[in-house]
């Protein structure tokens, strides 16, 4: 009888540039995974929720916000634990004050920092570049071009993390992060043990320990220089027949130039740069050699801006700050080859098929519907009236047929927004957020309206799920959230919890009348799941 041989296990998986973080962190030997979740970063953390269910390690969860993912992290790696940490870039806004400070606490198990940009602003309200926080903090920050790197640099950026005890940052770009590549995984490496840090007096930032713990930080970075000069993520090859031009890519940008290289009369020198602080000596080397240099960077031209600080002579420099690249929105290769000074590439303009536009909108049958018609209809019976909102699915609100809202700058703007305005002297002020988004940042603001009772009115739309992120849990449910804004100091008689049904429009609309009319603070929370995450949950429940 002939034997079956075992099943070997491929190292090759097919996965995301968010998958390949996630499978590099996994295969670092984390502990712990957090995230609060937002596009592009979304699939990190989601990848690893569902392997910790499956396998039961490592623990990886949702969060309120960025800031308490950040210091749930920082709290497995001041135990000796390895740990991930995710987000959006302007997530990293929000988690800006731990991670500032854990750069000088002598990070203890390794923490990285995967930080997803939106150049372009597929799903955001900015597309600022991650690259100047790290620079910043004065930390390590890798930048992969391909999924591969995204997998490699994540396992690396644990060990960098413990060598020079500081978090590393993964900063990765919506078209890397969303888009698919075979990447080779290695054996995966054990847990760290549970060792808590040698010194606790580095994790207490009285001033006189934060001093030492910033000077140590300056001390270290001379070795950390050292490795982003040697390291392979930072390339360069001269070309010592051809001294005109010197090219400088960094993360993705290097594929749109390697798309367009094969075309030149000849290749010029070419530094890729994949890790931060800048490899000064390459970067030198490398103006030293030609004559003019062309700098392509997804992002803010934070690379170009520092090269002329390096020079040591005035050189010509192009890119976004001369005006070869645009300073706003992604790179593509058609960018690059006019930059390149090649020739445009023909297309074939279709003028017969005009195609209608398609705006986002909000799901047909979607609760946020019935508070907005509710909404706008009491508001029809005042001259002016103004209603601040925050991110979520209920920003589509701004859109047509709706056109309901009116701002939207970031999580919890809406409610401080709203204070802002009565306390101006407008009415009605009214504020539009949704649950999770005021777990994340609107509690905050609801107490300074408490505090000041102020004249304005809180719609909490609460579908009972991150909606816009494909459904991930709300940190609280209903229940909690009443007992959340009562805790706050809301006025009983003003704190009103009602059905959003397209049946009861009518009722919901009086109820809003009436808070509108009263000169002072009321909170109202609208509430029906939302139906895509109620689909899901029968779906569940059938198999």
């Amino acid at each position: 009888m002939t034997a079956v041989p075992a099943k070997q296990v491929s190292n090759e998986k097919v996965l995301l540039g968010d998958e390949a973080v996630a499978t590099g962190a996994l295969d670092a030997g984390i502990s712990a995974a957090y995230s609060y979740p937002g596009t592009p970063a979304t699939e990190i953390a989601e990848y690893l929720v569902r392997h910790a269910k499956k396998h039961g390690r490592p623990h990886a969860s949702w969060t309120t916000n960025e800031k308490t993912a950040y210091e749930e992290a920082l709290g497995a790696s001041m135990v000796g634990r390895r740990a991930l940490v995710s987000m959006k870039h302007v997530g990293l806004n929000v988690a800006a004050d731990p991670f500032m400070n854990s750069a000088i606490i002598a990070i203890n198990g390794g923490l990285v920092v995967a930080v997803a940009d939106d150049p372009g602003m597929h799903s955001s309200q900015n597309e600022q570049d991650t690259r100047y926080f790290a620079d910043f903090a004065h930390t390590i920050c890798l930048e992969p071009a391909t999924q591969q790197q995204a997998y490699d640099m994540t396992r690396e950026g644990f060990d960098l993390s413990e060598r020079f005890q500081v978090p590393v940052v993964i900063r990765l770009v919506t078209r890397l992060a969303h888009s698919r590549a075979v990447v080779q995984v290695k054996p995966p490496r054990p847990e760290n043990d549970l060792r808590k840090a040698p010194d606790p007096s580095k994790w207490i930032l009285l001033p006189g320990n934060a001093r030492k713990g910033w000077q140590a930080l300056l001390d270290r970075l001379p070795d950390i220089r050292e490795y982003t000069e040697t390291c392979v993520h930072n390339v360069l090859t001269l070309n010592a027949d051809d001294r005109t031009l010197g090219v400088i890519t960094t993360g993705t940008a290097r594929n749109y130039f390697l798309e367009c290289a094969g075309q030149l009369k000849t290749m010029p020198s070419h530094l890729h740069v994949g890790a931060y602080p800048l490899p000064v000596q390459k970067i030198r080397k490398l103006l030293d050699h030609v004559e003019r240099v062309l700098v392509i960077e997804e992002g803010y031209p934070l690379l170009e801006g520092q090269l002329r600080g390096l020079l040591p002579e005035i050189k010509p420099i192009a890119g976004k700050l001369s005006g070869e690249l645009p300073l706003a929105g992604e790179l593509n290769t058609d960018l690059v080859r006019k930059a390149l000074g090649l020739s445009e590439r023909t297309a074939t303009v279709l003028t017969t098929l005009p195609l209608p536009g398609r705006p986002p909108q909000l799901c047909s049958g979607c609760p946020h519907q019935d508070s907005f018609k509710a909404l706008k209809d009491v508001l029809k019976g005042f001259d002016h009236s103004l209603v601040s909102a925050d991110i979520g699915c209920y920003t589509l609100g701004a859109l047509p047929p709706y056109e309901a809202i009116e701002s939207c700058v970031c999580m919890g703007a809406s409610v401080g927004l709203a204070k802002g305005a009565a306390e101006a002297g407008f009415h009605p002020a009214v504020a539009v957020i949704g649950d999770s988004t005021f777990l994340h940042s609107g509690v905050t603001p609801l107490m300074d309206a408490v505090a000041a009772d102020a004249n304005m009115t809180l719609l909490i739309l609460d579908n009972g799920t991150v909606g816009m992120t494909g459904g991930q849990p709300t940190m609280l449910s209903s229940s909690g959230i009443e007992k959340l804004v009562l805790g706050t100091g809301v006025k009983p008689e003003h704190f009103k919890v009602i059905e959003a049904h397209p049946k009861k429009t009518e009722q919901m609309a009086e109820v809003i009348r009436k808070e509108i009319d009263h000169r002072g603070l009321s909170v109202i929370i609208m509430v029906r799941e939302c139906l895509e995450t109620a689909r899901r949950s029968k779906k569940k429940v059938a198999s």
